[in-house]
């Protein structure tokens, strides 16, 4: 379905002639298709649309460095470019979920697999990883985690 979403956007970018948004999504597909690529080396099927979040999200963190670097280096044109692929980005993916809202997920998930201190730490991450994907900061979320099974 992503790869569906994907295709029509850059249609839709090509039509509008929306060079910025059609360079974006080039991006995503040609980040898509390197994973693809891997995937068949090693035997396995090709990405799923958890994966293509995962791959977002990775390039959405890789766009907010080089945009910091770009600021700290006096580079704003190209740090504005940066930002504008970001909120390309973020146009294919699920609402972020806010911080109470992981903090009550989170607390409700320790809850749920009884996790008693920090060696259960995996299990939670994992059920937020299985059931939120691409819908929060897994950095973050750990930092949450960490402080609520102290």
């Amino acid at each position: 379905m992503m790869r569906e979403t994907l295709s029509n956007a850059m249609k839709d970018a090509m039509k509008a002639k929306d060079a910025l948004r059609l360079s974006a999504v080039r991006l995503i597909q040609t980040a898509i298709k390197d994973r693809d690529i891997a995937h068949r080396g090693a035997g396995k099927d090709p990405v799923s649309d958890d994966e293509i979040l995962q791959i977002l999200t990775k390039m959405i963190k890789q766009r907010e460095e080089s945009a910091k670097m770009y600021t700290e280096g006096g580079r704003a044109e190209l740090a504005e470019q940066e930002k504008a692929e970001i909120e390309v980005i973020r146009g294919f993916m699920p609402k972020q979920l806010g911080d109470d809202e992981v903090r009550a997920i989170i607390a409700g998930l320790i809850t749920e697999t009884g996790a008693q201190g920090l060696r259960d730490m995996g299990k939670v991450i994992g059920l937020l990883k299985e059931r939120y994907p691409g819908q929060l900061d897994f950095a973050k979320a750990s930092g949450v985690v960490k402080d609520l099974l102290k």
